[in-house]
Formats: structure tokens, C-alpha cells, sequence
């Protein structure tokens, strides 16, 4: 595509790009079989995880070992596809977008279940919910409107904790598995009863299951997690209210601007 084209369907708004939406349809509707993003390797990764994620659905209720096979995959997927998007050169807004959704929408899945399985704790899984989803919203609404490329693309200045999180692979690793490993843990609770025989001598662990021992171990990460997703709100929400700020000004500026030409 020549820069004249990319120069007629889009104009700026402030610092961001804009493009036209039926437009971008068009385009995404022409595309070839050689530059079709949603061929894209990682693309196709990321179907592939929705789709064994929807195979976890469906044994979730009457098979374990398939369901959290299938889920853990999944999961594991997505350090994959953005391994192949980086050295492929295939990373993609859809992309991004699918990655945070397939991972929203999968977890949300989980926990829901859960909800059916200890309905004493379902207030609290519904509210881990409704922070996941509205943390990951609002950061990428506030990421899109700041014109940053990627949600991940948080500097210290902003938030130290989620420079940490998002900067450093091996920590947003961590945070992410332990906290997917926690709530598979509490699934599979329900399922095994047979306790920990090797450790039999040491009555503080014998009487427990091996989901109950990965609970208790991934549990401080995932109450971690969770505290970044409502640092994460946080920040995403004085962003927006900042834009705001900067929007009301600038509306109040032109006002009196007009005003004084109006007096002139």
C-alpha cells in the first residue's frame, strides 16, 4: 500500500492516527492470501486456543483430566503466539486484541464453574471477574486513546508496579500462570481426595491432595495478580480522567477565545 493511499484514509486527532472505519472493512475484506492477518501465524495460534478452551468447556463437567489438559495448553499457547509474532514479524492490533479476549473470556469460563462448585465463594469469583474485565478494558481503552501501540508499552513514570509486570517476561510469565494454576487447582479439588502419600511422615501436608498443595502455592500469586489488575484500573482510570481534564480545558479555551474575538 503507497504512502498517498495510507495518507487519503486516515487523518490525525490530536497525536493518534485515524483511519476511516469502512475503510478499514474494505481493506480487511480485500486483503490477499499473502498479507491476510488472520493467517497470520500467531492468529492462527490464538484459534487454536479458543478452540481447546471450548474443549475444556465441554469436559469440564464430567472429565478432569481432558478439561485441564486441554485448559493448560491453552493457556501455555500464550506465551507462543507472542514468541511467533515477534520473530515472524506478524504482530497485529487483531492480534493483541484476540490474545486479551481469548484470555478474558477463558478464565471468566473457569471461574464461573467455580462459582457453581463453591457457591459460598461465588460473590468472590464474581467480582475477580468483573476486575479482570474491567482492568483489561479500561487499560486498553486508555493505552488506544494515549496513542500507544500496545497495552504492554507502560513506562515507570506511569506505574512502576506495571512497567514491572508488562517489561519483564519473566514476571508477567509467572503472574499469569500462577494465577491460571490456582483456579485449576480449586477445579480439580473437586475431583481428587486421595491425599499426598509421600509425604505421609509430615501430618501439616499428609491429609492434603496435590490441587490442594498447588492452591495453597499459587495462591499468594494470584491474590498478586489480582492487586495489579486494580493498580492496573487505577491507572487507566486517571488516564481517562487526565484526557478529561485536558478536553474540558481545552473546550473552555476556545470558548473564551471566541469570546474575546467576538469583543474585538
Amino acid at each position: 500500500m503507497s504512502t498517498k493511499t495510507l495518507d487519503a484514509i486516515r487523518h490525525r486527532r490530536g497525536s493518534i492516527d485515524v483511519v476511516d472505519a469502512k475503510v478499514a472493512v474494505d481493506l480487511a475484506t480485500a486483503q490477499s492470501y499473502s498479507e491476510n492477518v488472520f493467517l497470520f501465524v500467531p492468529n492462527l495460534i490464538g484459534y487454536t486456543r479458543i478452540i481447546l478452551a471450548g474443549l475444556s468447556l465441554h469436559f469440564m463437567n464430567y472429565h478432569p483430566k481432558y478439561c485441564t489438559l486441554a485448559y493448560c495448553i491453552s493457556c501455555l499457547l500464550d506465551a507462543v503466539d507472542g514468541h511467533a509474532a515477534r520473530s515472524l514479524g506478524q504482530a497485529s492490533q487483531f492480534g493483541a486484541v484476540l490474545d486479551m479476549v481469548t484470555d478474558r473470556c477463558t478464565t471468566s469460563c473457569l471461574l464461573c464453574y467455580l462459582s457453581s462448585v463453591y457457591p459460598d465463594f461465588a460473590l468472590l469469583f464474581q467480582f475477580l471477574i468483573t476486575l479482570d474485565f474491567s482492568s483489561h478494558y479500561m487499560h486498553m481503552y486508555s493505552s488506544l486513546v494515549t496513542g500507544s501501540k500496545s497495552h504492554k508499552l507502560v513506562t515507570s513514570d506511569v506505574s512502576r508496579i506495571l512497567w514491572l509486570y508488562y517489561n519483564d517476561s519473566r514476571t508477567l510469565f509467572l503472574m499469569c500462570a500462577g494465577n491460571e494454576l490456582f483456579f485449576v487447582a480449586l477445579y480439580l479439588m473437586k475431583w481428587i481426595e486421595s491425599p499426598i502419600q509421600a509425604f505421609a511422615p509430615y501430618p501439616l501436608i499428609s491429609h492434603l491432595t496435590w490441587p490442594a498443595a498447588l492452591a495453597i502455592i499459587s495462591a499468594p500469586i494470584c491474590v498478586t495478580k489480582n492487586v495489579i489488575n486494580l493498580v492496573q484500573l487505577w491507572k487507566a482510570s486517571k488516564i481517562l480522567v487526565g484526557l478529561d481534564l485536558i478536553q474540558r480545558a481545552k473546550v473552555r479555551e476556545e470558548k473564551e477565545e471566541k469570546e474575546r474575538t467576538k469583543a474585538t
